[in-house]
């Protein structure tokens, strides 16, 4: 994937709070135009550059929400914190986005619902750190950077806390993504936090190697379809179809790969190859694998244990006020009735 420095991975939280206060007074006011009762309305999905959401073009190009008879209609966000505030002030239905950027909606009162894991970043999120090093207790006293309150960030802290090591062990260094990399490659920290493909840069130009990664934290950094509660509630068929959609796609994938990654490569403006590289990264959900992660369980297998504890980092980072009900944010019955549940 091309380098993008509005990345999905990053939280947007100075402009998320002028936006979901802005959203919370428009929708007391009424001044957000809500289609979700009218079912001749297309349902409008937001999406953003990240591999799993480029599925949803292949959902569309396939004809699958034809085929179930939901109409549907894509709104393409190249920025991505463009996508939350349109999910956040209602201008579209629903959005691809991360569970660390629901939680501070849900904490605000903005009333949404996580229906399907589009994906788990299975690598793709990683720290890098030069060659003497081979485990993280190695870092303590040493300089790693990565950008504060962003997924990367708590992947650092959850690395360390494994390894009994808290921030306080190391030098860290505050550093958006942009910048880590290349204090990488130049020598100028002994390790950084990176997401694709600044990751892949840092190990073949910076001589580094993979200490810890997305792959050692299964279900930490998920990817999910959100929508608004108000079109769960009335037009949940029209729900279901759409998730009925994405998994007849992901099937279509399986036995037309090329094909496939060519078109969805089209779509992302990238080659073939280097949309496969971006797919490596993550790990994409099947329906049982949904109803799994909708399980309430105390592992990062569980969204609601992962939205807990990624809520209780923000909320240490003073980036929401208070910690949201994680399970009412969940909604599985639609990946439940797709599994056959």
């Amino acid at each position: 994937m091309k380098p993008n420095p509005k990345s999905p991975r990053k939280l947007v939280f100075a402009l998320l709070s002028t936006v979901l206060i802005s959203a919370l007074l428009l929708s007391a006011c009424g001044g957000n135009k809500d289609n979700a009762s009218d079912s001749s309305e297309p349902i409008k999905i937001a999406l953003s550059p990240w591999p799993g959401w480029f599925f949803w073009y292949l959902v569309e190009e396939k004809g699958f929400f034809e085929k179930h008879g939901v109409n549907v209609e894509l709104e393409w966000f190249p920025v991505y914190s463009d996508s939350l505030q349109a999910l956040a002030t209602g201008k579209v239905d629903a959005n691809s986005q991360t569970l660390s950027d629901t939680l501070p909606a849900a904490s605000k009162g903005i009333k949404l619902k996580a229906v399907l894991v589009n994906d788990n970043s299975n690598g793709g999120d990683a720290i890098v750190s030069k060659p003497e090093f081979s485990s993280i207790k190695d870092l303590k006293g040493k300089t790693v950077a990565t950008e504060l309150g962003t997924v990367d960030h708590l992947l650092l802290l959850t690395a360390l806390e494994q390894n009994g090591m808290s921030e306080s062990d190391v030098n860290y260094t505050n550093m958006t993504v942009n910048d880590a990399a290349p204090a990488f490659i130049s020598g100028k920290t002994d390790a950084s936090v990176l997401w694709e493909p600044f990751q892949t840069t840092a190990v073949k130009e910076g001589k580094g190697k993979i200490l810890f990664s997305s792959k050692d934290t299964p279900g930490l950094i998920p990817d999910l379809l959100v929508f608004k509660q108000s079109v769960i509630d009335n037009r949940p068929d029209d729900v279901q179809k759409i998730i009925d959609a994405w998994f007849d796609a992901l099937a279509y994938f399986k036995d037309h790969e090329q094909e496939s990654i060519e078109l969805m490569a089209k779509k992302a403006e990238t080659s073939p190859e280097d949309f496969k590289l971006g797919l490596d990264s993550i790990k994409l959900f099947s329906a049982a694998d949904n109803v799994n992660a909708f399980g309430v369980r105390e592992e990062y297998t569980s969204l609601a244990f992962t939205g807990k504890k990624t809520a209780e980092f923000l909320k240490k980072l003073d980036m929401i006020t208070s910690i949201p009900d994680v399970e009412a944010l969940l909604e599985p019955k639609f990946v439940q009735k797709a599994s056959g549940e």
